[in-house]
């Protein structure tokens, strides 16, 4: 059960370790782009492509799609960014079990933006969590768990690239134990719980009053997508590639501080920050030394 090019990785680990996949399930066909093509899922693509029966029920609360689920007398359900909770006629169905592969250190970061919130948040490491699920989003006992570094400015899409392979690895390391009945589940910790909600447009905007470290990690946690929004002047241009600027400054957060060859520098809470990389409103993402060349900024 997955929808993302994340659930494809592991989805394909399961095919090409040999593993029969009963059935795809998925989110339905969503119009996207100016002309509103019905566009299929990542994973609805590869099942397609392999010949694996898909699914694509609305809810996995009515007694159709459950029974539907039921004839493929499946041993396992795997999760992986499927966006939809599993009541619990589902979580009993399969005789293993009901796993999910989360991209965070569990119980930090449960819900649907983990990896995004973990660079937005400045944090210094993240991972994957395989865990069986639970009625409440995110909150099953973990089987297991590997930890990845994140690098120091690295944005959101480099660290989501390395997880992949990361969590398809573990998903296969860790249902062997589950076969044999050698994994041990281990109940989260509540006290250590946090949350990682979807991204909403305003999030990205950005607070020049934060400090220079705060603003480079959101900066970074919404590379390449959606992009981090600032007002300069009366346009909106996206931010990319942040640095902590090398002094301090009495000009209000916000201001330009300076602009040339070696990027755009702005005044914020403490400090200045130097963005490497712009998209002005209807342009393309390039270098800020590329865009002054045709253009000025306010």
């Amino acid at each position: 059960m997955g929808t993302t090019d994340f659930a494809v990785c592991c989805l394909d680990a399961l095919v090409k370790a040999g593993h029969e996949i009963a059935a795809v399930c998925t989110k339905t066909d969503r119009p996207k782009n100016r002309g509103m093509k019905m566009v299929f899922s990542p994973v609805k693509e590869y099942a397609l492509a392999a010949s694996i029966p898909v699914l694509q029920p609305e809810s996995l609360k009515d007694g159709e799609t459950q029974e539907a689920l039921r004839t493929f007398g499946a041993d396992l359900f795997v999760v992986v960014a499927y966006g939809k909770l599993l009541p619990r006629a589902v979580l009993d169905m399969p005789r293993l079990g009901c796993i999910n592969v989360h991209a965070s250190l569990l119980p930090k970061y449960r819900g649907a933006a983990p990896i995004q919130w973990a660079v937005l948040n400045g944090e210094k490491e993240t991972g994957v969590s395989v865990m069986y699920l639970a009625e409440e989003m995110d909150a099953g006992d973990v089987i297991s768990a590997d930890r990845l570094e994140i690098r120091a400015g690295e944005p959101f899409g480099s660290v989501y690239e390395r997880l992949k392979p990361l969590g398809s690895e573990l998903l296969l390391r860790t249902i062997p134990d589950i076969e044999s009945g050698k994994a041990r589940a281990v109940p989260q910790d509540s006290s250590f719980v946090t949350f990682a909600p979807p991204i909403r447009k305003e999030d990205t905007l950005l607070d020049f009053s934060l400090s220079p470290e705060r603003l480079c990690g959101y900066i970074c946690g919404f590379d390449p997508k959606p992009g981090a929004r600032a007002k300069l002047g009366d346009a909106e241009y996206k931010l990319f590639s942040p640095a902590v600027g090398a002094g301090n400054t009495d000009q209000a957060p916000g201001t330009i501080v300076s602009a040339g060859k070696d990027g755009l520098e702005l005044a914020c809470g403490g400090g200045t920050v130097l963005i490497h990389e712009i998209q002005a409103p209807g342009g393309k993402r390039m270098p800020v030394g590329d865009y002054l060349r045709g253009h000025s900024l306010p």
